[in-house]
């Protein structure tokens, strides 16, 4: 259903219609004044209508796509403008040259006549079609996907949209990316270069059982991106990308060359794309950045589930994952204690915190 404004535009519009049409039948002269008058009145409304149908017909076409459409039209017609600036006149002679050298004067005449009416509708033609061409090419592609001359030359994003996100592979077969976009804390589109893409599909073929399940996770995750209508990722051709054969250069370089930010939970990955200017996204720094921090003489309550390393020690684990180890609480596992922690260690496989059962 049309909005009411909407609605309401056909109707004053209709109106109009009616109104000139009514002005001109009245103001044509003739006997019969009431057949002109109905004359009037029905080409009016047939106008009318012809252009609501018009514009019904476009109703999923917004002014986004219009200006869009316009630019594509404007580049085939400035294409088309080029190749007019040949004397197609003369092309058009001498191909009829010929036939004309054998005809009186009267017939060349006519001959120059066909001549300037051919090279008119070859010139309308090559217009129509380049202009049809361009705008159905620009129709297709997306604001970023316009490239000139250099390449990833393109169209800035506006500041509602934000940068480009340049994935890697450990990303794409990751699976949280949808996620963390839906959710509001992520903005822009979604670029998998093609060499990625590539990875993953040697990966998808790998003869190890886990390298294998992953990169076809990864697929099936990528599969469902590319499906989701709230969600803007492309696969970028990455032929342009050179002067660097490996991964980590190819992605740097890419994420530069695109002014996008770079997705990776690979360390030294991000570590090169800091380095090289590149803004880098990480879900392990979020994930960090998001852990409660627990503090030394903090209080809390813990559902102490299996024994520790030590006889004497039990474990718990906070509700992100954090390990807690209480000394001589192998008594009490299988029930929640309050604990108070008493010290802190940072290791690579994450936050180790130590305790002692309150009021020991």
């Amino acid at each position: 259903m049309a909005p009411a404004s909407v609605n309401v535009a056909r109707l004053i519009y209709l109106l109009v219609c009616e109104a000139a049409g009514a002005t001109i039948a009245l103001s044509t002269q003739g006997t019969a004044a009431e057949v002109s008058m109905g004359a009037g009145l029905v080409g009016g409304l047939v106008i009318g209508g012809f252009f609501i149908w018009i514009e019904s017909l476009i109703k999923g076409f917004s002014l986004r796509g219009f200006s869009t459409a316009t630019f594509g039209l404007l580049v085939g017609m400035f294409c088309a403008w080029l190749i007019t600036r040949i004397d197609i006149s003369n092309l058009v002679s001498l191909a009829v040259r010929d036939k004309l050298a054998s005809r009186d004067s009267a017939d060349v005449v006519d001959g120059e006549a066909l001549v300037t009416t051919i090279s008119f509708t070859i010139q309308m033609i090559l217009y129509a079609s380049l202009g049809f061409i361009g705008a159905v090419l620009a129709l297709r592609s997306s604001r970023d996907d316009f490239a000139f001359i250099l390449p990833y030359v393109r169209f800035r994003q506006d500041s509602s949209t934000g940068q480009p996100v340049v994935l890697d592979g450990d990303t794409v077969m990751d699976g949280r990316v949808p996620a963390v976009v839906r959710a509001g804390f992520l903005r822009g589109r979604l670029v998998v270069p093609r060499f990625v893409l590539d990875e993953i599909q040697v990966l998808a073929n790998s003869p190890t059982p886990a390298k294998r399940q992953r990169a076809e996770r990864g697929l099936a995750c990528l599969e469902e991106m590319r499906g989701a209508k709230d969600l803007q990722i492309s696969i970028e051709d990455s032929s342009d990308v050179s002067g660097d054969e490996t991964i980590t250069g190819r992605l740097v370089q890419m994420a530069q060359l695109l002014g996008a930010r770079l997705m990776s939970t690979d360390e030294n990955l991000c570590k090169v794309a800091k380095l090289r200017g590149v803004d880098v996204l990480n879900f392990d720094e979020l994930l960090d950045a998001l852990r409660p921090t627990v503090r030394v003489g903090e209080r809390v309550r813990l559902a102490l589930v299996r024994g520790g390393k030590d006889e004497h020690q039990g474990v718990g684990y906070l509700p992100d994952g954090t390990m807690i180890v209480v000394n001589h609480a192998v008594s009490k596992i299988g029930t929640s204690q309050d604990v108070v922690v008493i010290s802190t260690l940072q290791t690579s496989g994450g936050l180790m915190v130590f305790a002692e059962l309150a009021g020991a």
